[in-house]
């Protein structure tokens, strides 16, 4: 009686192990079959695509053919077959080159995206510069400098500027030695006190000129005019 059962044990277990198999050749069936589905609903949905694109560009080809084949008809008797040939070949043996020459196009457009931050960046500061330098007047300044030059230009003959020329050293050595400091300094002093003494009353009597007389200062600013007034006739003089 043992036996017997041990035996319907096993028959039993072989008979789960066997329907688990079954169930899952069954799933693998199962999954092959929905995927030969997919696959055939995606090679019709491919096939119907391209059939609605060859329907579109049906109109398309024949349109550009008979383009094509207008213009190929004001050509015809220019175009030859030899000469097509020809270009053909030496596009095909030129093909490194102009692949060369794309790339360093391609390289110039980068370059380009690269330069063109670069260079907005420039033309605003330079156009902020501008507007700064007419705030400040700098264009007012060089149309009056202008100015200044025509005037000069067309009221000196060819002689004159000859001259100058000649005598542009000397005339720059004058130029020099009166823009020295103790020179300008002079200057100032003295046009400041002769605006000062200007604005006072003046005695001219003789008794007043008399008792300026007695000023060391005044006689020694007498001496100096006629010590100048004297070198300036003699290179008068010497001048006739």
């Amino acid at each position: 009686m043992k036996n017997e059962l041990i035996q319907n044990g096993t028959a039993a277990t072989d008979g789960a192990a066997a329907l688990a198999e079954l169930n899952r050749k069954i799933d693998a069936l199962t999954a092959q079959v929905q995927y030969l589905t997919e696959q055939a609903q995606a090679a019709a949905h491919e096939r119907q695509a391209r059939a609605e694109l060859m329907h579109d560009l049906t109109p398309i080809l024949k349109e550009a053919l008979h383009l094509s084949a207008a213009q190929l008809e004001e050509v015809q008797d220019a175009a030859d077959l030899a000469d097509l040939l020809r270009l053909l070949k030496r596009l095909l043996r030129n093909g490194p080159n102009i692949e060369r020459l794309l790339e360093q196009l391609e390289s110039l457009g980068d370059l380009a995206e690269v330069v063109a931050p670069i260079g907005n960046n420039a033309f605003a500061r330079a156009s902020d510069a501008l507007a700064e330098a007419e705030r400040k007047g700098y264009f007012a300044f060089l149309k009056g400098g202008l100015r200044i030059v025509d005037n000069i230009v067309t009221s000196f003959t060819e002689e004159d500027v000859k001259q100058l020329g000649d005598n542009i050293v000397l005339i720059l050595r004058t130029v020099k030695e009166m823009t020295q400091p103790e020179v300008m300094n002079f200057l100032r002093n003295t046009v400041t006190l002769a605006e000062q003494e200007a604005s006072e009353p003046v005695d001219i009597s003789y008794r007043a000129l008399l008792k300026q007389m007695r000023d060391p200062n005044v006689r020694r600013g007498l001496a100096l005019t006629m010590r100048m007034l004297s070198s300036i006739g003699a290179q008068t003089t010497e001048s006739k």
